[in-house]
């Protein structure tokens, strides 16, 4: 395989993961971008400039995530390896569970699909396994790359994501704390079992889910309800547990964005941009947001794009 193209730009959403229930298999995507901007240089070496979350502070050489994403994709096309000048502007937070690794690893993925002569050798199922092998679960990944609310699965050959359209109502509204934690602390505080009541719950309440998502967001509070992993969480971000505890007490679907610790709040549209969940929001806090940031971001209905830039050429005489 050889490289069609020498300039790409890509564009990924933010996720949240989870959604309450659905552990490590529902996915949502976030209006919030990181965009990245990769050229393939004749040189050997990378170059690496971050704008905004990161910057100063993510590796700027071969131990990049976006780099080794490019490389492992170039190496799975059969494609040459090659110099590289990266371009990161990042929006998405980082270490507050809203897929700011996914977004790295996928732009680095589409990245690839863009430099390559054939794109669809990296098209979204090979890109969903590609992501897969480096994030170690799909949820993330497969809601930045297909776009809205997914689904995702792991079979004997490999990981596996649906799309599911969401209703018009949803609002997602986001609550971000000024503190970062780290997703493999989140997860070390899981159990290794659970009750088998716990998991049978767990199995009803995700279900509910995809079709309070897509059909009746009027059931999203049931729905988001969780045995499975949220409160185990407690001990390493216990003001979010706290926050969700308030907020659902005033009948927000209010739950862990992803690995936190983020809140996230399934809302639904009450008229005028407004949602169901300004109110409580307010009431819970009182004006004083104590590091807490609130957006709105909405849902990003695309996933990932890669677009090719053309290169300048001379006019022809």
């Amino acid at each position: 395989m050889r490289l069609g193209c020498d300039h790409v730009r890509v564009r990924v959403p933010a996720t949240s993961a989870n959604l309450g229930p659905g552990f490590d298999s529902l996915g949502l995507a976030l209006g919030v971008f990181d965009d990245l901007e990769v050229r393939a240089l004749g040189s050997s070496g990378v170059t690496v400039e971050v704008d905004g979350e990161g910057a100063h502070e993510v590796p700027d050489g071969e131990t990049n995530l976006v780099v080794r994403a490019v490389r492992l994709a170039l190496d799975h096309a059969g494609a040459p390896q090659t110099g590289l000048h990266l371009r990161c502007t990042n929006r998405i937070p980082h270490g507050r569970g809203l897929g700011s690794s996914a977004a790295a690893v996928v732009s680095g993925i589409f990245a690839a699909r863009g430099l390559i002569a054939d794109p669809d050798a990296l098209d979204d199922a090979v890109a969903l396994r590609l992501a897969t092998e480096l994030e170690g679960h799909p949820d993330n990944a497969a809601a930045a790359i297909l776009g809205g609310a997914t689904i995702a699965w792991t079979q004997q050959d490999g990981p596996r994501a649906v799309r599911v359209a969401t209703h018009p109502d949803l609002i997602p509204v986001v609550l971000v704390p000024s503190a970062r934690l780290a997703t493999a602390r989140a997860r070390g505080v899981l159990p290794v079992a659970v009750p088998h009541a716990d998991a049978a719950f767990a199995a009803g309440r995700a279900a509910l889910l995809v079709e309070a998502l897509a059909r009746r967001p009027d059931l999203l509070f049931p729905a988001t309800e969780d045995r499975l992993h949220q409160r185990y969480r407690a001990a390493v971000m216990s003001d979010t547990l706290a926050l969700i505890d308030a907020l659902r007490a005033r009948g927000v679907a209010a739950v862990v964005s992803g690995a936190g610790p983020s809140v996230l709040a399934l809302a639904r549209a009450t008229g005028g941009g407004a949602s169901d969940a300004d109110d409580a929001v307010k009431a819970v806090f009182g004006g004083a947001m104590g590091g807490w940031q609130v957006i709105r971001p909405g849902v990003a209905d695309d996933g990932a794009q890669v677009d090719r830039v053309e290169s300048a050429r001379s006019p022809t005489r």
